[in-house]
């Protein structure tokens, strides 16, 4: 596969992603920060980083409406449900090493 093509493919793929987390309200982000190590607001932060890498002047509210695909405290309102105890416990006990880097660095 050459550069050009990798490239398109990893761009599809990344927006076929965020589609399905957008369809998907019923994962909350403390299910995939438990499961994955990440969740929709490091996929922001990391779109905003590579944004300004880029030149590109982002800010996070901008970044988290794209992949939230409204603003952040109407998704917030009308989808996130309180945390269980087994979620907040789980989410205490990931190590470091098992959560994402969220300071946009790769």
């Amino acid at each position: 596969m050459d550069e050009q093509t990798r490239i398109q493919v990893e761009a599809a793929a990344f927006r076929d992603l965020i589609a399905h987390l957008q369809k998907r309200t019923d994962v909350q982000n403390i299910d995939l920060m438990n499961l994955a190590g990440f969740c929709r607001n490091c996929l922001a932060k990391w779109y905003r980083a590579e944004a300004e890498r880029r030149g590109v002047a982002i800010d996070y509210d901008q970044a988290r409406e794209y992949v939230y695909g409204m603003p952040y405290p109407d998704w917030k309102e009308r989808h996130q449900a309180e945390a269980s105890s087994a979620q907040k416990a789980k989410f205490a006990a990931l190590s470091a090493d098992e959560l994402a880097d969220t300071r946009g660095g790769r």
